[in-house]
Parts: C-alpha cells; sequence; structure tokens
C-alpha cells in the first residue's frame, strides 16, 4: 500500500510538473511569436476608399473606446468616437468647420483641437456630448490637447503672447505655461500620467529638440540615445516609463524607453533603419511603427526585449498610436486599394489550452 501510495503521490507531481512545463511552453511560444493580431478597418465617415477618404486612430481606453479623426462627406476632418462598432462624429466648437481628436480617459473624455468660427486652432475638452474650448495661453491665437489623464489634466502646446509656442498644463480651468528647456524658444507636451508628470519635447539652447519630463514645476531635459543629438518624447504611464525617438550615432531615429535615468535603444523591425515609438501602457507595452528592409512603415509592439511587427490591412503601410491595458491598439494601416488609409484597431489572439488539445488530459 504504501509503495502504491508513492506511485499515485509520484504520479501526481509528474503531471503537475508536466502541466506547468506545457503551461510555461504555451507562455514562451507566445512571447517567440509575439501573438497574432487581428486588425478591424474603423473606415471613415464618408466610407469608401478614395484617396481623398481618410481616418485616423489616436487613443483608447480600457473601455475599448477610440478617437481619432475622419474625413465627413463634405469634406473637412472631424473628431470621433468609435465605439460598439459605430463612428461617432463629435462635431466642432462653435463656428469652426473642421476637428481632431487626441486622447480619451477612462472617464470618456476627449481631448484634441477645432477649428473656431474665426478659423483659429484652439484645444478642446469634450465630455458628456459638450465640446468645450479650453482656450489660449494669454496673448496666443492657437492651442491644440495632446494628452489627458484620469483627474482630467490636460497637457498639449499654445501659442504665448510673444508669438512663441509653449507646452502647457490645463486644470481647474486654467492654463500654465510649462516653459521651455533652458536656451529653448518652442515646447510642445504629448502626454501625461496619474501623478502628474508631463512629457513632451522643447528647443534648447543649442538649437535642436530634446525630449522632457516636467515634474513639480521643474522640466527635465532627459538627453537622447548615445551619439545622437535630438529626442522627443510622445508618452508615460503610471511607473514613469517614458517612450519616444531619439537619434543615434549614426544619424538614424530610433523609438527609445526611458526608465530610471537610462535611455534605451528599441531598435528597429529586422532589416530596418528607424522607428518610433507613440504610446505605452502599464504593462510597459510599447507601440509605434518602424520602417522595415522594403522601406515601408509597419506598425509593432514591443514587449519583453522584442519588437513584432503587428500586421496590416491589405495595403502596404500602418502605423500603432495608443495601447490600452487590454493590449488593444490603435492607429491607422492602408487599405486594400493602396489610395486610402484608415484607422485600425489591432485585438491580439490570445491563444490558450484549448489551442493545445495533446496538452489538455
Amino acid at each position: 500500500m504504501e509503495s502504491t501510495c508513492k506511485l499515485l503521490s509520484r504520479g501526481y507531481y509528474i503531471r503537475r510538473a508536466l502541466m506547468v512545463f506545457a503551461l510555461l511552453t504555451i507562455a514562451a511560444f507566445q512571447s517567440a511569436a509575439g501573438q497574432s493580431f487581428t486588425i478591424k478597418d474603423l473606415g471613415t465617415f464618408a466610407g469608401g476608399e478614395s484617396e481623398h477618404q481618410f481616418s485616423q486612430a489616436n487613443g483608447i481606453n480600457e473601455r475599448g473606446q477610440v478617437v481619432g479623426s475622419s474625413t465627413t462627406a463634405s469634406g473637412p476632418y472631424h473628431a470621433f468616437l468609435f465605439e460598439k462598432g459605430v463612428m461617432t462624429d463629435l462635431g466642432t466648437l462653435p463656428g469652426g468647420t473642421s476637428s481632431f481628436a487626441a486622447r480619451i480617459n477612462e472617464r470618456g473624455q476627449v481631448v484634441g483641437f477645432s477649428t473656431t468660427a474665426s478659423g483659429a486652432e484652439h484645444a478642446f475638452l469634450f465630455e458628456k456630448g459638450v465640446m468645450t474650448d479650453l482656450g489660449t495661453l494669454p496673448g496666443g491665437n492657437i492651442s491644440h490637447a495632446n494628452g489627458i489623464n484620469e483627474r482630467g489634466q490636460v497637457v498639449g502646446l499654445s501659442s504665448t503672447a510673444s508669438g512663441a509656442e509653449h507646452a502647457f498644463l490645463f486644470e481647474k480651468g486654467v492654463m500654465t505655461d510649462l516653459g521651455t528647456l533652458p536656451g529653448g524658444n518652442f515646447s510642445q507636451a504629448n502626454g501625461i500620467n496619474e501623478r502628474g508628470q508631463v512629457v513632451g519635447f522643447s528647443t534648447t539652447a543649442s538649437g535642436t529638440f530634446h525630449a522632457f519630463l516636467f515634474e513639480k514645476g521643474v522640466m527635465t531635459d532627459l538627453g537622447t540615445l548615445p551619439g545622437g543629438n535630438i529626442s522627443q518624447a510622445n508618452g508615460i504611464n503610471e511607473r514613469g516609463q517614458v517612450v519616444g525617438i531619439a537619434g543615434t550615432a549614426s544619424g538614424a531615429l530610433h523609438a527609445f524607453l526611458f526608465e530610471n535615468g537610462v535611455m534605451t535603444d528599441l531598435g528597429t523591425l529586422p532589416g530596418g533603419n528607424s522607428s518610433q515609438a507613440n504610446g505605452i501602457n502599464e504593462r510597459g507595452q510599447v507601440v509605434g511603427f518602424a520602417i522595415t528592409a522594403s522601406g515601408t512603415s509597419h506598425a509593432f509592439l514591443f514587449e519583453n526585449g522584442t519588437m513584432t511587427d503587428i500586421g496590416m490591412l491589405p495595403g502596404n503601410y500602418s502605423v500603432a498610436n495608443g495601447i490600452n491595458e487590454r493590449g488593444q491598439v490603435v492607429g491607422i494601416a492602408a487599405t486594400a486599394s493602396g489610395a486610402a488609409v484608415h484607422a485600425a484597431l489591432w485585438t491580439r489572439n490570445i491563444m490558450t489550452m484549448k489551442d493545445y488539445p495533446s496538452l489538455r488530459r
């Protein structure tokens, strides 16, 4: 009996070990393969695939709500919200003709910019069916909103009384000038996290662009990749990881990840020579685009040290602009005709045990 129990016990542990090994094998395979993605064409307000019909998806939240812009039947671009298979026109500021949505937070608040009755472009906040003009910095006449966090803090750029354009933070009805890096005359904010950390880029005393992190009233230069002289930050997550694009010693432009004071080159897709990171989620997954060996732009997902091509519509061009915590990616992709570029949504095809019947025992 004792030997039988030992054998049964041993068999249990062997089966358990094999199951653990199987799960680890699946995980390793998924990581190595990058997992496949299904891409959905979100279309346009006007429909069709002519060169005059264009749409672009820029942001997505955890509920899967997508925002961007699309040409309309009359021609001008309008901001849209895509949800449950329906693209809704968010309109424009009073008297305006065009609008562009950049980001959406978990509360469904959308930011971007719209033309006004005077034809000037102003940053807006859209919520509960109403588009509100956020105005400009004192003396300015244009502004663009590029990012928003869960607290409703908005960042972007605005012209100033001097005519220069500066990064701004808008909260509680007030737009604040974030200034520039020392000696610079231009700055733009592209993203903000829940801690209120703002990222973007600014000119420096030498006249080049450098990525910055703005926190507690101080704008810090994030530098460049080794040997490079330019950089731009496009997104930041709650862990303070920053992504963007920077020059290399060879003069090429590469996607980067900045964390713990170090800027890391994310490389390119095989055979390519340039890349750009546009977004990052809380899991540290990075999306953007890279130029391939054929010279075309392909959307990528970077995770676990690997940059993976996530595919395209039947056309030959794609760019990823944002990613949510579920791993859904939004951006643009060329259509089958090659004449039009449409907003696109990529959804990961997750493999589970049912995909491995030989392991289900």
